[in-house]
């Protein structure tokens, strides 16, 4: 099995990963490298691979 860029997220811990504040699914932006949450209107950002799921990190989009 190939491994993955280190800046890439693994797929399966994607499937998993939800908002904390809405616990609604997330939408993975690969070229941002953010996980977006549609219903909280907000971009947690991933750093080195690895998300940063806590709201005061996350970014505002409208």
């Amino acid at each position: 099995m190939p491994t993955p860029p280190a800046d890439s997220v693994d797929p399966k811990l994607l499937e998993i990963l939800v908002c904390p504040l809405t616990k609604c699914p997330l939408e993975y932006d690969a070229e941002k490298q953010e996980l977006i949450s549609r219903a909280a209107r907000l971009a947690y950002p991933i750093r080195d691979g690895i998300p940063i799921m806590l709201p005061e990190e996350a970014r505002r989009i409208d």
